[in-house]
């Protein structure tokens, strides 16, 4: 799709495969529109290419997202593609202004007055599944910024919203469940899967049609195969699955033959992921750890949890705490002859995390911070990303990690096997811990991920 822009240069909106311009026809008449599609299917490419249009025709038009974070990339992609007609572009003052009066703003849910005194033509939300939940006049709640604010500044032209995302489990108080599911909310819904992505796997340079479609199928059914049928569902049908009370990552598949195993006789290196608070009290989060061995000579099995501990400190303790954690660390390293011996503590770049992260490095310890990308999802997104792994038996339990009992706020008990199988997806009201099941998720995504942890 190309058009001529003022400086008469020619401008790329982008190129949608035919999944992608089956949605737009079947969208495009109506005024709200709601897009529900699996992941890789290109909705962030089909909506950039939607805005784009408006902009090229000098429209005000606004992107919305649960956080910053998620429209970061998009403000830079837009501002390459569109660059012959941008006029200024500030990621600081959240806009871009083009040399033909039409203007983008970016805006986060986070913000319950996302876009109020604004006017706009088209809207994009991205990523509506993942904010915050709640009916209309909770406070924060994705329904309410919608109704009370962004809803508003479409009425002085008549404007379009495009709501795009996968879903996130049935829950009424879902907002993305809500318009797709409730027709009175006058969003017209289009249905897509990852299956409807005709061009992954990305056809290799030199390969013939005839290898890379016996390679699409392999790849489509490693993904049927490789998850659980539930995630399979809702991540690549985008499908409304029912979470509730269900067991999610299962001990049966952290075992072998019902057992954990030993520490492995060598591998690659040893590493430690941690989750910090420096509040105390039982009311509150602990700083927790937990100790991996990464092996890639073992295709099957790469990864086992050697260790954890949980604590609550004060944060000015955490600085003689850290020097303890990288002692085991090296104690690990030995026990498993770790060929490239300690990767360091990965450590959540937040909070008290961000404080322990620099009184680290200025005494010199082997410490790194957690991507924000990763940080940035909820503990729900981070869960399912890394149920691959335990369902494809990628990570085990080892005997000193299952074995292991200690007292923390007073229970006495495994508090890593605890958290991580007493997970339940959507379980929004839940007041388990969650500080060991925090470093578990980030661990998988840091070792068995790509290099940005997914």
């Amino acid at each position: 799709m190309f058009i001529p822009a003022a400086s008469r240069r020619t401008i790329s909106l982008g190129t949608l495969h035919s999944g992608q311009w089956a949605a737009y026809w079947a969208l495009q008449r109506h005024r709200f529109m709601a897009l529900r599609c699996g992941r890789r299917f290109g909705k962030t490419e089909f909506a950039m290419t939607w805005i784009a249009q408006g902009l090229v025709e000098g429209q005000e038009c606004a992107w919305f997202a649960p956080q910053h974070t998620m429209w970061a990339e998009v403000f830079t992609a837009l501002n390459r593609r569109l660059g012959p007609i941008v006029d200024r572009a500030s990621k600081g003052d959240a806009a871009m202004h083009f040399k033909n009066g039409a203007r983008l703003d970016f805006w986060s849910l986070e913000n319950p007055n996302a876009g109020r005194s604004r006017g706009y033509q088209r809207v994009v939300i991205d990523e509506a599944a993942f904010g915050k939940n709640g009916a209309l006049g909770t406070d924060g709640s994705t329904m309410s910024i919608w109704q009370e604010s962004i809803k508003p500044t479409l009425f002085d032209y008549g404007g379009q919203a495009l709501v795009c995302s996968n879903s996130a489990g049935k829950d009424p108080d879902n907002f993305f469940y809500e318009i797709c599911t409730n027709p009175a909310s006058g969003f017209h819904e289009y249905h897509a899967t990852t299956l409807d992505n005709p061009i992954l796997p990305k056809r290799r340079r030199n390969e013939t049609v005839e290898a890379w479609l016996g390679r699409r199928e392999q790849y489509l059914t490693e993904l049927r195969e490789g998850n659980d049928p539930r995630v399979y569902a809702q991540e690549y049908l985008a499908e409304f699955v029912d979470w509730a009370g269900a067991a999610f990552f299962e001990r049966v598949r952290l075992l072998v033959d019902g057992w954990p195993v030993s520490y492995p006789k060598s591998c690659d290196y040893v590493f430690a992921v941690i989750d910090t608070a420096s509040k105390t009290g039982t009311d509150h989060d602990g700083t927790a750890v937990t100790f991996f061995a990464y092996e890639s000579l073992n295709r099957q099995t790469p990864l086992f949890i050697l260790d954890w501990d949980v604590v609550q400190i004060e944060g000015a303790t955490l600085e003689i705490w850290l020097p303890s954690v990288m002692q085991r660390l090296e104690e690990l390293g030995a026990m498993c002859r770790a060929r490239r011996g300690s990767a360091g503590a990965f450590i959540e770049d937040k909070n008290s995390g961000t404080i322990l992260l620099q009184q680290a490095i200025k005494r010199g310890l082997q410490v790194h911070g957690i991507d924000s990308k990763l940080t940035a999802m909820g503990k729900d997104e981070r869960a399912m990303s890394v149920s691959q792994y335990v369902y494809r038996g990628r990570v085990k339990y080892t005997d000193y990690a299952f074995e292991k009992v200690m007292i923390y706020k007073g229970r006495s008990r495994n508090h890593l096997m605890e958290q991580i199988e007493g997970f339940r997806m959507g379980d929004k009201k839940s007041d388990r811990e969650d500080d060991l099941l925090d470093t578990f998720c980030y661990g998988l995504a840091l070792s068995l991920g790509n290099n940005e942890g997914f």
